[in-house]
């Protein structure tokens, strides 16, 4: 069975006002003198926030475990040192973003100017085993159409600098600024595959192969394919949804790939376009259906993604759980239709910003 991990990053708040917070550097100190040796927290591009890594799970129960368990212990950190820790994939109220001070930062700082400083946008990166390099590509180009639907159902970042974006994932529209952001054509093989990274960091216009932000990658340090489409969703059961949902779409593809069935090559064009009507409405509106790219009820998209991965969720023994999880976030909203129906019936970004604390660790 193929394991799962999850890379989570967290945004570092004042527990009273709900703003920003830029103290990652001595929540990760506090961290590495309490948990010596676990390295599971890291720092990021923005003082304000702060990532944690789960270890490869083949059980969803133990997966989703362990993100309760480092969002509760990230939120003790945090607390020691006069801050706390919200899942928001953007923030709600304004904030001038603090980029940390390392060569790496000051260089992309350097770069890309206003899209760097502008970049405090919070995502979930979700990796999956696979077998080699030339099972990996083949799933990169299966995977590509059903990504967006990932999108919408992990939707958790409607506000931006205090106003409504009008977006339900406006953090997906913020991080296509990178220059290699976004979806990618079908490679067909790991040679293309690895000859298309080079030649972009040949360019100079990225700084190193960590620089790929390809919707999804093969990972750098890790026997996986990296997706990188999600939001860090409010609730750790919703990461653990989009984790499932994950490894399933994964093992679909590198079944048709076995199979010898051919991807759907819809073009970047079109991906594009999906992309942004799931960061549009989520799960409000419509989304474009990925076998045919035309606009259809999010709840039927929702389920023709768990019809064509049924099989492998079924082999998992994660259907039911995932078909449950679907509904939930259908009837009860994903983050970014909670926290619109918090300023409704608070009508104060700060009580969004404070309540998502506590929905954070629930």
């Amino acid at each position: 069975m193929r394991t799962v991990g999850v890379e989570e990053e967290l945004l570092l708040v004042d527990p009273e006002t709900g703003e920003p917070r830029a103290m990652s550097a001595a929540v990760l100190a506090r961290a590495e003198r309490e948990d010596s040796g676990q390295d599971v927290f890291e720092k990021e591009l923005h003082e304000q926030m702060v990532e944690f890594a789960t270890h490869p799970q083949s059980s969803m129960e133990r997966l989703l475990a362990e993100i309760a368990r480092c969002r509760k212990e990230a939120a003790g950190h945090a607390e020691e040192i006069g801050c706390t820790v919200a899942a928001l994939a953007t923030s709600p109220l304004p904030v001038s973003p603090a980029v940390g001070m390392n060569e790496r930062y000051r260089w992309m700082e350097e770069q890309y100017g206003i899209a760097t400083r502008e970049q405090l946008v919070l995502g979930c990166h979700v990796h999956v085993s696979v077998e080699s390099d030339e099972e990996g590509v083949a799933v990169l180009d299966r995977l590509r159409p059903w990504l967006s639907v990932l999108t919408a159902l992990s939707a958790n970042s409607p506000f931006w600098q205090g106003k409504d974006s009008r977006y339900a994932s406006y953090r997906s529209r913020v991080w296509q600024r990178w220059p290699s952001a976004g979806p990618t054509e079908l490679f067909g093989s790991p040679e293309r595959y690895h000859r298309r990274v080079a030649d972009m960091v040949a360019t100079g216009v990225i700084l190193d192969e960590g620089m790929i932000y390809f919707d999804a990658r093969l990972s750098q340090r890790y026997p996986t394919v990296e997706v990188r489409v999600s939001d860090v969703a409010l609730h750790a059961e919703t990461a653990g949804l989009v984790a499932t949902l994950t490894r399933a779409l994964v093992e679909t593809a590198a079944r048709e790939w076995r199979e010898g069935r051919e991807p759907l090559d819809p073009g970047v064009s079109l991906l594009r376009l999906a992309a942004w009507q799931a960061a549009r409405s989520g799960l409000t509106g419509e989304l474009l259906h990925p076998e045919t790219m035309r606009r259809m009820p999010a709840e039927a998209v929702v389920r023709a993604l768990l019809d064509h991965t049924a099989d492998a969720l079924a082999d998992h023994g994660d259907l039911d759980r995932a078909r449950e999880g679907c509904e939930r976030l259908l009837r009860d909203g994903n983050g970014a239709m909670i926290q619109r129906a918090l300023l409704d019936r608070t009508d104060s970004l700060r009580d969004v910003v404070t309540e998502c604390v506590r929905h954070t660790q629930a």
